[in-house]
């Protein structure tokens, strides 16, 4: 296990690195994705557009958002292992954030299920709201991990 550790060592700002920039994919993903779905709201059900709009929804989860989250948990996970980051308070509050983000996801990822066939269970303006929640935890989570206040 200790190759492992000296071999994550020497790849700590690469790991970083690429941390950082699949947490940019990730967090753009979840502030589209429910733009989208603001759009796909004005649409009728079962028509070209209402189709169209589904059939983007699925390729932002799909080939942006999935792929993302997973490479920021493994990513995440790995640099939390190299900075022997697991027992200080700031981690515990950005883990608890980044679950909430997956949660997010996963939310996101079951409503466009419901505009696919037509339901459309929220208004618009509770969908904007929606779309400032990664916006927020992404702000809390940068100053978590840059001040490391508790």
């Amino acid at each position: 296990m200790s190759d492992l550790s000296a071999l994550l060592g020497v790849a700590y700002p690469w790991l970083k690195a690429a941390h950082i920039t699949f947490v940019i994919f990730w967090i753009a993903g979840l502030f589209i994705l429910p733009r989208f779905y603001v759009y796909h709201h004005e649409t009728t059900p079962g028509s070209a557009e209402d189709r169209a709009w589904t059939e983007r929804e699925d390729r932002v989860r799909k080939i942006i958002l999935a792929p993302a989250m997973i490479m920021v948990w493994v990513l995440g996970l790995a640099l939390g292992y190299v900075t022997d980051s697991w027992m200080q308070g700031w981690f515990h509050a950005k883990l608890l954030l980044v679950v909430g983000l997956s949660a997010y996801q996963g939310w996101l990822a079951a409503y466009g299920k419901r505009l696919a066939t037509g339901k459309r269970p929220l208004d618009n303006k509770t969908l904007r709201i929606m779309n400032e929640v990664p916006g927020v935890a992404t702000a809390i989570i940068v100053v978590l991990v840059i001040v490391k206040p508790f």
